[in-house]
């Protein structure tokens, strides 16, 4: 079992690379000296021309820093050869008032100029550095950081200026390479997403299914495997991509946390596990199957994509990460690299199923004596039953329904792991079972695994944390009987923030590990400008597998734990919360023109709208204004790096309170 979360957490670091790697670059740039012909003691300009794709502006740098938008900054390497005269300077750079930003900003599209002019001290002339600089889409508001180099020189003997910055052909190479790594990186994550819990007990059903298509007919069989491979890859790279640019991503986020899909997938395990179990046969619908009959082909591929169609939504709430990440890039207008990341996820996600799908005899070359066959689907059907709760509990979560609290759910997988360890000992037997005359090595020590693996999850039934489990079971906040809690209240442990009035929503959302705070942006920032702390924010979700990751493997770490204990204020912002908020308080978001009505809603959009992430866990350091103290983090098992994170957050703090006191 602890193989694999180990190769769960690489699949979520795979993800959040991902998330975090995919190369936007709607602006490019040229840099060159405005004349090639100098002598000691002229003057001349270094020109910055940028050439800026439709729908998207770059900032300049003649408006207020503090206003919100970051403005294009340049840095010289000092050379002897010249020396600078005044600043950059903008040329014809459009200005407006922006609402958003409650200010006059200055940006350009299209295309865009700055002229920095230099006073030539002796040759030959050598001007180098770097510039930094924000592009902006004007449709879905998202924003991209870019940095350049530039090198420019002129000699003694008037020879042309080289420059160092990147021509359209080195930006072509460099988007190749671009698009190669989210290949690549994609198809990783396809072949690591086959061991997660929600897609690997469906190759039983993929080779049960197969083992009678085509009616006898080998050829015609292997023909509906490969089209039941090719309709995976199109689902998720066609209707992946048409659903990203049509409905954005709430889509994925309306799959993964709605109740009715989640409760549709818990269904689903459920009865695959009883058909597992022998409790009845899994066959086509018979109008199907007379279909195919009468059109042997129409029918056999209906079959097979239906098949495919079932796979990806079933298996969408542990491919999700993945998927979201694309289909925000498809939101903002970059078409291309969501269809090769998605191509190369889906091929290799499909690879193993369609193998399954041409030779599903390669489980019937196991061993049948004493129904060896048998016993592989009636242990998988106790798998699904298990793993089927998470659909269930990310619905009840969501929803505060209250009847799958932690305790209850760790109290089912016990039984279930339990009942799986007598049938490994052939103490339970079901109606298709052989009779078990002995037991062979591999299946004692089956046994063996899970019955430890239920006097692991015991303690948990006193509040134990169970790190290796946290991405599954309900969060430490629904459990009644809290044994560590208790100790810890008794201790005065805590926070030692305490809010003057019940944090807004704290009737039914919690922290972890005692931890005090709140859930409303706005009272957070409230509560930093009142007691002069920096903000902690939590982007997170109720079906957060990575979020409960980092909870219980980072949060608790004692170092991190006191930071947040002592030195921060805490906002949970849940993005999947579906509690409907009061009508005064619903809004048309900037950026997709919907309604937002529910908490879940409302923070998904700040998420989106603010950081250009809809991806969780997604953690930011703010000032009581709202202004990032740091770059923001995402999911990282590191302690460390975590650490550094809270502590650059809370030093950069103090040097913004230290400056202000001076004034």
């Amino acid at each position: 079992m602890k193989g694999k979360i180990t190769i769960l957490a690489i699949l979520m670091m795979v993800f959040s690379g991902l998330s975090f790697g995919q190369m936007i670059e709607p602006t490019k740039w040229k840099v060159e000296f405005s004349k090639k012909d100098v002598k000691v003691g002229d003057e001349l300009d270094v020109v910055f021309k940028a050439t800026i794709d439709k729908t998207w502006h770059v900032y300049s740098n003649d408006f207020d820093a503090d206003l919100g938008p970051i403005l294009i900054t340049f840095e010289f390497a000092a050379n002897s050869s010249y020396e600078r005269v005044g600043e950059v300077k903008p040329v014809n750079a459009h200005k407006k008032y922006d609402e958003v930003w409650d200010g006059e900003v200055s940006y350009f599209e299209n295309e865009g100029e700055l002229r920095q002019t230099i006073k030539v001290k002796e040759l030959p002339l050598h001007v180098a550095g770097t510039f930094e600089y924000q592009t902006c889409s004007d449709e879905t508001g998202q924003c991209v950081m870019g940095d350049d180099e530039f090198d420019l020189k002129i000699g003694e003997a008037k020879e042309k200026a080289t420059v160092a910055v990147a021509s359209s052909d080195s930006n072509d190479k460099e988007s190749k390479k671009g698009l190669w790594a989210i290949f690549i990186a994609a198809f990783v994550g396809g072949l690591l997403a086959i061991v997660t819990p929600c897609v690997f007990p469906m190759i039983p059903m993929t080779v049960s299914y197969f083992m009678h298509s085509g009616g006898g007919n080998k050829a015609k069989g292997r023909m509906n495997a490969f089209f039941y491979g090719f309709s995976i890859i199109a689902i998720y790279t066609v209707i992946g991509t048409i659903l990203a640019v049509v409905m954005g991503p709430d889509f994925a986020n309306f799959l993964s946390t709605h109740w009715v899909p989640n409760i549709l997938f818990f269904l689903i395990f459920v009865i695959f596990a009883f058909s597992f179990f022998g409790m009845f046969e899994i066959t086509m619908p018979s109008w199907m199957v007379n279909k195919s009959v009468a059109n042997e082909d129409k029918g056999g591929f209906m079959g097979s994509f239906f098949m495919a169609f079932t796979l990806v939504l079933v298996s969408f709430s542990c491919t999700g990460p993945i998927v979201g990440s694309i289909l925000v890039a498809s939101a903002g207008g970059e078409v291309l690299m969501p269809i090769i990341g998605m191509l190369g996820f889906s091929l290799a996600f499909a690879l193993p199923f369609t193998l399954f799908a041409i030779f599903p005899g390669w489980l019937n070359n196991l061993p049948k004596s004493g129904g060896w066959l048998n016993s592989v689907k009636v242990v998988l059907g106790f798998l699904e039953l298990a793993l089927g709760l998470k659909f269930l509990s990310v619905a009840d979560q969501t929803y505060h329904w209250g009847i799958l609290d932690r305790e209850v759910y760790i109290a089912i997988w016990i039984v279930i792991f339990t009942l799986l360890g007598f049938y490994l000992l052939g103490k339970l037997m079901f109606a298709h079972d052989s009779p078990l005359k002995s037991i062979s090595v591999p299946r004692l020590m089956l046994a063996i695994a899970s019955f430890s693996f239920v006097v692991y999850m015991i303690p948990g039934m006193f509040g134990a944390p169970l790190k290796m489990l946290s991405g599954f079971t309900p969060p430490q906040a629904t459990h009644d009987f809290n044994l560590s809690q208790i100790v810890r209240d008794n201790a005065g442990g805590g926070s030692v923030h305490k809010a003057s009035h019940k944090a807004k929503y704290a009737d039914f959302l919690h922290l972890p590990h005692g931890l005090e705070g709140y859930f409303d942006y706005d009272e957070a920032l409230e509560a930093s400008k009142r007691e002069g702390k920096p903000i902690f924010v939590d982007f997170t979700g109720h079906g957060c597998v990575n979020c409960r990751e980092m909870e219980a493997n980072v949060w608790s770490d004692p170092a991190v734990l006191k930071r947040l204990q002592e030195d921060f204020i805490i906002v949970a912002l849940y993005v999947d919360d579906k509690k409907k908020l009061p009508e005064e308080e619903w809004y048309v978001s900037e950026y997709d023109g919907k309604k937002k009505k529910t908490i879940g809603k409302q923070n998904a959009d700040l998420q989106i709208r603010k950081y250009n992430v809809n991806a969780q866990p997604y953690y930011v350091l703010l000032d009581g204004e709202g202004n990032d103290l740091t770059t923001p983090t995402a999911y990282d098992l590191d302690v460390n790096k975590f650490v550094k994170f809270l502590d650059e957050g809370k030093a950069n703090f103090k040097k913004k309170v230290t400056a202000q006191n001076n004034k």
